[in-house]
């Protein structure tokens, strides 16, 4: 055989074989599984044998033919083969479009299958104890399972005092009530001053974190986490927290209270530039600014309060469910009643009465003794919100005693929410619900009980109509007083808080129309104002008044204000106030400042000065003369 034709025919095997090692690569990885292709059926070797080798031309000839015809027969194989894997191909990608399909739905049904085992393991967790099952095993678990879960309802049981956090932002109600663009022309107009003020100065570079009772300021500082919140127990159903101060801020409390015993303010800001969360130094600064009448500035200082108190809550504190309870007996707590109450009497001022709302439930939910007095204006935000409806349901559901219609505000609320209920029914031509009072029957209820709110209201509103003036000729509204030091304290409260509800017409009449009932029905059964002290004295049966830790004033909407020649004492040296102090030595290391002198000063300066937390007068003596008249004082403003 001539060399020619066998590397011709090698260089054809050769070709055979490559094409064949790519066709089983592409196979595998279609099919994914591997096929062994027909072993060659020419060994190229056989050709070499050298016994079978001859010089003969015609046997040369011979197996030349021979080699053509295998070569032929070769090409139409290889032709045959490429047919079957084009045909092999199509088939592999059909399966694998049917695997695809195949695999989805074994998804399908995985996921149902994973359904129906959560289902069946939430029904073996069942509540229903009465349900029978014949396993053994799972009646045994069932009650511990009811135990956990009816823990659990009950922390997360909605409550009456449930906070909607959308309403707790001011802009957002000042949007509702202005429109957002007069408020965002109001935003852009003070932000244009403080831009220009911090061009001066290093912008901060840090991300303001957002919190729900306040809108946190650009300008402010980061926060230090000088104090924190730690989790104390939970006990039926409440969870406990306090707040805790770290050694940084230990050490600023003490420097303030050295410099609060000096009445030194410039101490107090110089506390407020290396702490600048240092919670009674901004409450202190906030007093100061609204004396003076900086109410925005004061504004801006209890907000900045309310962000740090925020920005230290622990991750289990969830106060806007009404599941938490921060008590008022502990120090590090009562920052937070006191900037919150601030700026609940800020917002209403602002006319933002149902944020003002929502944060007085969130004040009285975070402790039920209530130590602010939350209860006693919560009515006055909820009627000027318009949550007639929530107000009724608040005295039903608070406490479950329904108790709450004995207390001087909630008696004439309670008449004037079922008169605006009952208008509410009249205009949408709803069925009047015949199981609750009327709104004059609860008024009459009210006037019966606390006789002594007519004459207050008049004098304050004023009530000009001369019909007034015949209706307390008669004996039993002629007094302005309960003599019960605890009933006369609140309706000195209400009076103050309440009294621009009854500037309406329509409660005008009502009052009215109610007294000369109440007038008529006496002449006829005066036993039953007999029946009624009674009633008042059993529900108020202390002799002392249980109420005078709230201050009628902190229940006002006038805003007071003095001159800055009267608040002197706010700002002096710290060596001038322990020289005019008669002190010697380093003012940090005063303890307690001396009892003050109130001869011949101004009688408004001392009162508004005794409202701060460093005012000391004495024990004994002239100091408690003055405590007297300023006590007199107060009372005479709330009548």
């Amino acid at each position: 055989m001539s060399s020619r034709l066998f590397q011709k025919v090698v260089k054809e095997q050769e070709q055979q074989q490559q094409q064949r090692h790519e066709e089983e690569q592409l196979q595998d990885n279609e099919s994914g599984s591997p096929d062994s292709g027909p072993p060659s059926s020419i060994n190229p070797f056989d050709l070499l044998n050298d016994d079978d080798v001859d010089d003969d031309p015609d046997q040369e000839t011979e197996v030349a033919d021979e080699a053509l015809i295998r070569d032929e027969d070769k090409r139409e194989q290889l032709s045959a083969q490429r047919k079957t894997s084009d045909v092999v191909s199509t088939s592999n990608h059909k399966s694998k479009k049917k695997k695809k399909k195949r695999s989805k739905e074994g998804s399908a049904s995985s996921t149902y299958k994973v359904e129906r085992s959560l289902d069946e393991v939430l029904d073996t967790l069942s509540l229903d104890v009465s349900s029978s099952s014949p396993q053994p095993s799972s009646t045994k678990v069932k009650p511990e399972n009811a135990k956990v879960c009816n823990s659990i309802g009950k922390q997360h049981t909605p409550s009456v005092l449930q906070i909607d956090p959308k309403y707790l932002n001011v802009e957002n109600e000042l949007r509702r009530i202005f429109g957002s663009k007069v408020v965002k022309s109001f935003e852009r107009s003070h932000q244009s001053g403080s831009s220009r003020q911090v061009r001066g100065g290093r912008r901060g570079s840090y991300h303001v974190r957002k919190t729900i009772l306040v809108s946190p300021s650009d300008l402010w500082s980061r926060w230090d986490g000088s104090f924190s919140m730690e989790f104390l127990e939970t006990k039926d159903g409440y969870s406990y927290f306090r707040y805790v101060h770290s050694p940084s801020y230990s050490q600023a409390q003490t420097a303030f209270e050295a410099a609060q015993a000096i009445h030194d303010l410039n101490s107090v800001a110089n506390i407020l530039i290396l702490h600048p969360y240092h919670l009674d130094s901004l409450i202190t600064m906030a007093d100061y600014f609204k004396f003076v009448g900086e109410h925005q500035t004061a504004a801006d200082a209890v907000a900045k309060c309310l962000y740090g108190l925020e920005c230290a809550w622990h991750p289990m504190f969830t106060p806007l469910l009404g599941n938490c309870q921060l008590k008022f007996s502990h120090e590090t707590n009562k920052p937070l009643f006191k900037t919150l109450f601030t700026h609940m009497i800020n917002m209403d001022r602002r006319g933002c009465h149902r944020s003002a709302l929502e944060v007085c439930k969130l004040l009285l939910s975070l402790d039920s003794d209530d130590p602010m007095g939350a209860i006693f204006c919560i009515d006055y935000f909820a009627l000027r919100a318009g949550e007639y409806a929530w107000l009724e349901q608040f005295s039903e559901e608070y406490k479950s005693d329904n108790s709450l219609w004995l207390f001087p505000n909630f008696s004439y609320s309670l008449s004037v929410c079922r008169f605006y209920l009952e208008q509410e029914e009249t205009s949408q031509d709803a069925d009047t619900d015949n199981s609750k009072a009327t709104s004059a029957d609860l008024m009459k209820q009210a006037l019966m009980l606390h006789p002594s709110v007519l004459k207050k209201l008049v004098a304050k509103v004023p009530l000009k109509d001369q019909a007034f003036t015949n209706i307390l000729k008669h004996a039993y509204f002629r007094s302005d007083e309960a003599r019960i030091p605890s009933v006369d304290h609140l309706i000195r409260i209400y009076v103050e808080r309440s009294y621009l509800i009854w500037r309406l017409p329509d409660l005008q009449k009502l009052l009215r129309d109610t007294a000369q009932l109440v007038n008529e029905t006496l002449e006829h059964n005066k036993s039953e104002a007999k029946d009624w002290a009674c009633v008042r004295e059993e529900a108020f049966s202390s002799e002392k008044n249980e109420y005078d830790h709230l201050l009628v004033q902190d229940f006002s909407d006038a805003v007071s204000t003095l001159p800055p020649d009267n608040l002197h004492n706010f700002v002096v040296d710290p060596r001038m106030g322990a020289e005019q102090n008669g002190i010697q030595g380093n003012p940090l290391d005063i303890g307690q400042a001396p009892p003050r002198d109130v001869a011949n000063r101004n009688v408004l300066a001392v009162l508004f000065e005794s409202m701060l937390p460093w005012a000391n007068y004495g024990d004994g003596g002239e100091g408690r003369v003055a405590d007297e008249d300023n006590q007199n004082i107060g009372n005479g403003q709330g009548n």
